[in-house]
């Protein structure tokens, strides 16, 4: 039996299996998507609160202060790109400067450290760009930036060293409870049902929660996807922390704010999603984030945009997190309604929920392993870069030119403790392809690698979810008859004639000839032709690619 089924490997699940794997415990982790942190998680601000804005008593200010402190550590043990930059939070007139006070004084009351109110004159001593109407701000120099979903693949591989299993492409579908409180878990795997017998579980299904939490009781909640979309600009500002303006009734609203990989991040919005899987960005959506943002930096620089994207926060009708138990399931424990500042609070919660376990033998893990050694090569020493190649030629090898990442680091991350199996999950372990070009000159490199290392042929390389095919068919030109004969009948179906006759002439012409012939001319419009003469002549005369990306940056 297992001690302990978490449902879910967001930025809650990974921090919960990390936790539980300081225990000689049975654990089992389940996820619908083929990677992890594939929901919330992947697309937010990356902001760790300070703790300043959570009423008092609340959940969410109970486990925001805790958890800054508990990332702050977790990123120098497990090498995850991390920055405490501080907060800051402007004002504008006497109102906003009541408000500020507010804040600072529920700060003191959540133990937040360090927090100041500042003149105009301090608040842009520090921050220069700020609009000159600014006239006060409440600073938290505890408050930091953090690549969210690099946290989250840090927790679960550290996790799965220590002993956990993940499931991946797992989708529950129903939950017994047994009359012992133990479950019988139901999952779907490629069309497969499975069924898995647990003492315990965790709900940490994100924007699914309410759906696993009705599978034992009708939940009281309902999950409430609100959108927000984004600019992600590219290296080169000068913004030093993280601005709010002050917080409205519909959040914390507009931000500026580096990233922990020092690009530029502006918004976002906060628009009820038509659905959970709703990602469509609008333009009306960001004329609105131009607009707000310019009363706290004017001379943003959108021409330096690289990537719009836009996420689903899970907003419920209650205005707290959902933690515990359920009454009629002791063993049916919820991490639930997990809006902002549910990334900072993950971790501290994750420790609170192991005193929820009563009925387990929590016996530690002696051999436990609480850091990942990693080593970034465009951040190391050209001598220890020089001694790693020395050992693997492949470390020599640059494959993505924009973020300098090795060819030996793509393959470690494809074998690593939860494999980068896709073009996006290689992103958002190593950044290949999240660079200024977006993956323009290294998408066929990394395919290549992808299907080498993997054994599998080149048309089965995904972008990222299931069925997120990149590549179409072979080009008959420039291959043997009898190669060409071998193309299957499946993957010759996937361009239609009609997608073919509208392949146009002028396209054409500034693609290869070889490549040309066998793209959709959707494709054909994407490649600029100096996107086409960086693509390596191996992968041209024998691929047609469809440019795509995931809004991930």
């Amino acid at each position: 039996m297992i001690d302990v089924l978490i449902i879910g490997s967001g930025i809650s699940g990974s921090s919960m299996a990390r936790e539980l794997s300081k225990y000689k415990l049975n654990v089992l982790v389940l996820e619908k998507e083929n990677d992890i942190s594939c929901g919330t998680t992947k697309a937010n601000s990356g902001i760790v609160h300070a703790g300043y804005d959570p009423a008092p008593g609340t959940l969410m200010a109970k486990y925001n202060v805790r958890g800054n402190k508990i990332i702050n550590e977790l990123a120098e043990k497990l090498k995850v790109p991390y920055k405490r930059i501080g907060s800051l939070v402007i004002g504008f007139n006497e109102e906003d400067k009541e408000h500020l006070k507010k804040l600072y004084e529920r700060g003191l009351a959540n133990g937040v450290p360090d927090l100041e109110l500042l003149t105009k004159e301090e608040v842009l001593q520090k921050e220069s760009r700020l609009s000159e109407k600014v006239s006060c701000a409440l600073y938290a120099p505890t408050a930091g930036v953090v690549s969210p979903y690099e946290l989250c693949i840090a927790l679960m591989d550290n996790a799965v060293i220590n002993g956990v299993q993940i499931k991946l492409n797992h989708k529950v579908t129903n939950i017994e409870k047994q009359d012992d409180e133990s479950f019988i878990v139901t999952a779907i795997n490629n069309g497969e049902s499975i069924q898995y017998h647990t003492k315990y579980i965790i709900n940490a299904a994100g924007l699914y929660s309410d759906e696993i939490h009705n599978m034992v009781e009708q939940s009281s909640y309902k999950i409430i996807p609100n959108k927000g979309e984004y600019f992600l600009l590219d290296k080169g500002h000068s913004i030093n922390h993280v601005i709010f303006q002050c917080p409205t009734a519909a959040g914390k609203g507009i931000l500026v704010s580096p990233t922990a990989h020092d690009n530029l991040i502006v918004g976002p919005t906060a628009i009820d999603a038509n659905s959970k899987e709703d990602l469509s960005t609008t333009l009306s959506g960001f004329d609105h984030i131009k607009k707000i943002a310019a009363l706290s930096c004017p001379d943003i620089l959108y021409k330096n945009n690289i990537r719009n994207f836009a996420g689903n926060r899970a907003l419920t009708n209650i205005d707290d997190f959902i933690i515990g138990p359920l009454d009629s399931a002791p063993h049916f424990i919820n991490i639930s309604g997990m809006k902002s500042p549910g990334l900072s609070s993950a971790p501290a919660i994750a420790e609170d929920i192991i005193h929820m376990l009563s009925d387990l033998d929590l016996v530690p893990n002696e051999d436990f392993i609480d850091n990942r050694p990693l080593e970034r090569f465009n951040e190391s020493s050209k001598e220890a870069w020089q001694s790693n190649i020395d050992q693997n030629p492949l470390y020599g090898r640059i494959i993505c030119r924009c973020e300098k990442i090795t060819e030996g680091e793509i393959v470690d991350a494809i074998h690593s403790p939860v494999p980068a199996t896709t073009v996006e999950s290689l992103k958002r372990r190593i950044r290949a392809g999240s660079g200024r070009c977006q993956g323009g000159f290294c998408t066929p490199k990394v395919v290549e690698i992808i299907a080498r290392e993997l054994d599998i042929p080149y048309e089965e390389v995904l972008l990222d979810k299931l069925d997120s095919y990149i590549l179409v068919q072979e080009t008959s030109k420039g291959i043997s008859s009898e190669t060409s004969k071998k193309i299957s009948s499946e993957t010759s179906k996937r361009i239609s004639s009609e997608t073919s006759r509208r392949i146009s002439s002028e396209t054409s012409k500034g693609i290869f000839s070889e490549i040309s012939k066998g793209i959709s001319s959707e494709t054909s419009r994407g490649i600029s032709s100096e996107t086409s003469r960086g693509i390596s002549s191996e992968i041209s005369k024998k691929t047609s690619i469809e440019q795509g990306g995931h809004p991930n940056a």
